[in-house]
């Protein structure tokens, strides 16, 4: 179950940085763009804190 969530959130986290680049070398809109980025940060803050887990001192 961690490593699905794990590979989700990464999965999230390319959602939020290829777009980027995509719109940079003009491969997709600046609509389609902003639709993958919030595709991303909801897929990304919803799957990361499952697995994160803050060190205890």
């Amino acid at each position: 179950m961690k490593t699905l969530l794990i590979i989700l959130s990464l999965g999230g986290l390319a959602l939020t940085v290829i777009p980027s680049v995509l719109v940079f070398l003009q491969e997709i809109t600046l609509e389609d763009h902003k639709l993958y980025m919030i595709f991303g940060m909801i897929l990304w803050f919803t799957t990361s804190p499952f697995w994160i887990k803050e060190q205890e001192l």
